[in-house]
């Protein structure tokens, strides 16, 4: 319904963000940036994000052309992304030092009790 209506109000429009040659510029800006976090993760994060991410304010200027190049609502979306991706390769890495001895429940025997 929403879709219809935005459509009606503007039929001519083309939004213009969403065509090939800005998404691809937008792709570029959020892979600058994600490199930049990758790159200065032993730096201290000083700078918030969207959703919480911190960055150091090493990436302030790729921040600020992700940000430009792209669609807030895509700019949250990736860094959720970020967030949910990091956060599971912290738990698999994590999780080979907590695991310990692995223990199966052992089969009952089968015959009369005595």
């Amino acid at each position: 319904m929403a879709v219809e209506a935005y459509a009606s109000q503007n039929p001519d429009k083309v939004q213009t963000d969403v065509l090939s040659h800005a998404r691809q510029a937008c792709y570029k800006a959020r892979d600058a940036f994600y490199a930049c976090l990758e790159k200065e993760s032993n730096k201290k994060a000083t700078e918030i994000a969207s959703v919480g991410l911190l960055y150091p304010i090493d990436c302030k200027k790729s921040r600020a052309e992700f940000e430009n190049n792209c669609r807030p609502s895509w700019v949250k979306h990736f860094d959720r992304q970020y967030c949910a991706n990091k956060r599971v390769r912290r738990l698999l890495e994590d999780s080979d030092s907590r695991r310990g001895p692995l223990s199966l429940p052992q089969p009952r025997p089968s015959g009369p009790a005595s």
